[in-house]
């Protein structure tokens, strides 16, 4: 098998996470990041069972069970009053049928577990201030290019730079983004700030209402409480994760919602409130150069509504490893990274935005009548979890 000098553009999650799957293949690596420090924002992250066989082959597994909650079930209920349209099981259930455990957790600490397992292959390989200014391309090799005038050399270059990846403008240009009509709230709770008797379950759960949801888990080994609500609105805002709103205004959104839930918004930190509005992208069917190509939200950004950002950049990493381990020059490992990862996340893609109709029905018969109709847990067992990058067979 060759071995490569990779250039990885972007120290979020899916490029530390492809970093440590190339550089335990043999690769050397590097990731540019342009933030001054390693750091994660947002909250809670959600990992399944189709990105765990890959953090297990890391070495990661028992630094997330410690850390991470294994909800019990994912439920589906009505707003107000609480009552359960759907629920199936996780935890135990989870890693019987699929091999691995579902965990929730924070983005700041999965990140900082990413960073130290990257860091432990190779303690220099992420350099940070290195923001991206474009690259060059030839036969031989691929050339990074920084807004502070320097470049590095390398044999390939991965665009792990998110929504707003400057690898992808270059290759295709900036994805046409649509305002999907929601904005997404977030905040954490500490737990003793909610009496226990108005506490939800460990579980992973979905409040539905006519025009809006709630999403409400465990974080900390379920000393934190995550939420984050999606509402409906034409006003649009930033694209960003780190804005703050009145609390006021969150709780506008939320009048005569489930007391379980309002338990939370309540106990809040006033001045820690976060919202944000949210834009879908269309899917790509090309990520690729002969020497370039994109991972995670560079190449296919998805809504959140089915949890699965995230675990799709670490499928592509791993994917990418094995792809780069099977053909002897870079462009035919790459034709064959993305034949084999451009179904299932377009899939992937289009469930997520498909679940958000769904999520927002107008009235409770519709409701009722929709999850009558599905099998969640079933669904997604057979096609989503059950996803094994690491051995499933690449074509």
């Amino acid at each position: 098998m060759p071995d490569y000098d990779i250039l990885i553009a972007g120290a979020g999650l899916g490029g530390l996470a492809a970093a440590s799957c190339l550089m335990k293949a043999g690769h050397r690596v590097r990731i540019y990041e342009q933030a001054p420090q390693l750091a994660e924002v947002g909250a809670g992250i959600q990992i399944s069972a189709n990105a765990m066989h890959v953090l297990r082959d890391l070495g990661l597994e028992p630094a997330i069970r410690r850390i991470g909650v294994q909800p019990e079930a994912y439920v589906f209920r009505l707003h107000d009053t609480g009552e359960v349209l759907q629920r199936f099981s996780l935890a135990a259930d989870h890693e019987r049928i699929h091999g691995a455990p579902y965990t929730q957790m924070h983005r700041a600490d999965f990140h900082e577990i990413l960073a130290a397992r990257a860091r432990a292959f190779d303690p220099d390989v992420v350099q940070l201030n290195k923001k991206v200014a474009g690259f060059t391309e030839t036969k031989s090799g691929i050339e990074l290019h920084f807004a502070d005038g320097g470049s590095v050399k390398g044999d390939l270059l991965i665009g792990a730079d998110g929504l707003k990846s400057a690898v992808r403008r270059q290759l295709f240009g900036d994805a046409v983004a649509t305002y999907t009509g929601d904005a997404v709230w977030r905040l954490t709770v500490p737990i003793e700030r909610i009496p226990e008797d108005i506490r939800l379950e460990k579980a992973m759960t979905l409040f539905l209402g006519s025009g809006g949801h709630g999403v409400c888990y465990y974080l900390r080994s379920g000393m934190l409480v995550n939420f984050v609500g999606c509402v409906e609105t034409d006003d649009i805002d930033e694209e960003s994760w780190t804005v703050k709103y009145p609390w006021e205004r969150l709780m506008a959104d939320y009048v005569g919602w489930h007391p379980k839930l309002l338990a939370i918004l309540n106990a809040a930190d006033k001045d820690q409130i976060y919202r944000w509005s949210l834009f879908s992208r269309p899917p790509t069917r090309v990520w690729s150069s002969r020497r370039v190509t994109l991972l995670g939200d560079s190449a296919h950004p998805t809504l959140p509504y089915l949890a699965q950002g995230a675990a799709m950049a670490i499928e592509d990493g791993a994917v990418l490893a094995r792809a780069l381990a099977m053909e002897n020059n870079i462009g035919a490992a790459l034709d064959l990274y993305q034949r084999n990862r451009v179904d299932r996340t377009t899939r992937i893609v289009e469930q997520s935005t498909a679940n958000r109709a769904l999520f927002h029905l107008r009235s409770v018969d519709e409701m009722r009548a929709a999850f009558a109709k599905r099998n969640e847990g079933a669904d997604r067992n057979a096609w989503l979890y059950s996803y094994n990058p690491l051995t499933v067979e690449l074509r």
